[in-house]
């Protein structure tokens, strides 16, 4: 299993594409987006779901966290049962968010990778891409990781994906 962190806009798509091409045998690449995309439109616009302010701040509440927690025990079942998931997350609370998958891929081999970005070129890439609240990108670029311990580190700010890719596969065993 690999765990891709970074902020929005930072390029953890890209790679995760990439490393579906590279990696030998198939992965299952699913994110933070995937969970979202699978909610009811209702919890994208309450208290209790998640909520995208316009300055980019992202707020999660009770409900999202439940259905939260199910997710990532689903995929940390999937990985037991034999399939190679690189997973493409958001860390908005740092330690926290990556204790919650510590906790559910113990026992597993994972692979703790940081996506990096200059906040600058992450919000450049947001504007292009058209599909994102403004400022996200900004406000996440750091903010994801405070205290998150990996086992390699990426910086897409003037690295292409695939470069990145590739240097994230050589660490796979």
């Amino acid at each position: 299993m690999i765990v891709l962190n970074g902020g929005s806009s930072s390029g953890k798509s890209g790679i995760a594409r990439c490393l579906q091409a590279v990696l030998p045998g198939p992965w299952l690449t699913l994110g933070t987006d995937t969970l979202v995309d699978a909610m009811p439109a209702s919890l994208q616009t309450s208290d209790g779901g998640i909520e995208f302010a316009p300055d980019g701040e992202v707020v999660v509440g009770p409900q999202f966290r439940t259905l939260e927690a199910a997710w990532i025990e689903g995929v940390a079942a999937m990985a037991r049962a034999g399939a190679r998931v690189v997973v493409d997350e958001v860390f908005l609370g740092g330690t926290a968010s990556q204790q919650r998958w510590q906790n559910a891929l113990r026992g597993l081999e994972v692979l703790w990778v940081g996506v990096r970005c200059d906040s600058a070129v992450a919000a450049g890439r947001e504007v292009a891409r058209g599909d994102r609240t403004l400022g996200m990108a900004a406000s996440q670029a750091d903010l994801v990781h405070r205290g998150v311990v990996y086992d390699l580190e990426v910086d897409t700010t003037r690295t292409e994906a695939m470069e990145c890719a590739r240097a994230i596969a050589a660490r796979v065993g």
